[in-house]
């Protein structure tokens, strides 16, 4: 009997140190949750759809906006008129370029006159008088014949 009431005893008191152990521990979740509040953090269940790694969305309401670095009057004048003068600069840029290019196709089209102009003066004439030739002559010749006046070069060149 002084046995049985040993382990009896023995199994009491290991009872007794697991009521005190958990109420313990029911303390400091109370202190912990306490202290998590204080922090902000908010303790969430499980979430519906089962993802438990996604956080909780702020709206943009309620984000901290910066207003961003404030410069004094005399940075800004001067980022203001660095700013102009820049911009001069690159209409100037601009300009030229157009300028460039507008020269250059003037020049183009003045050689291409050119050399219209010399092809006409080094081709050969054949006057055709017989009209007769015309009618004789075949599809793929008739293609070369061009109709000129003449009289107007002849007194240009004079």
């Amino acid at each position: 009997m002084a046995g049985e009431q040993d382990s009896n005893d023995k199994v009491l008191s290991i009872i007794a140190n697991i009521k005190n152990n958990c109420q313990s521990d029911e303390d400091t979740d109370v202190t912990d949750t306490i202290h998590k509040g204080d922090d902000n953090i908010e303790i969430r269940g499980k979430p519906k759809s089962g993802r438990f790694w996604k956080s909780k969305k702020e709206k943009f309401s309620s984000i901290n906006k910066t207003k961003g670095l404030r410069l004094n009057f005399q940075k800004k004048t001067a980022l203001r008129l660095e700013l102009k003068r820049t911009k001069e600069l690159s209409r100037q840029r601009q300009e030229e370029l157009k300028q460039k290019e507008i020269e250059r196709k003037e020049r183009r089209r003045e050689n291409i006159k050119k050399t219209e102009e010399n092809k006409r003066k080094s081709e050969i004439v054949q006057v055709i008088t017989n009209s007769t030739k015309l009618k004789r002559m075949k599809k793929k010749q008739l293609r070369f014949i061009q109709k000129r006046d003449t009289n107007k070069e002849i007194e240009a060149n004079k």
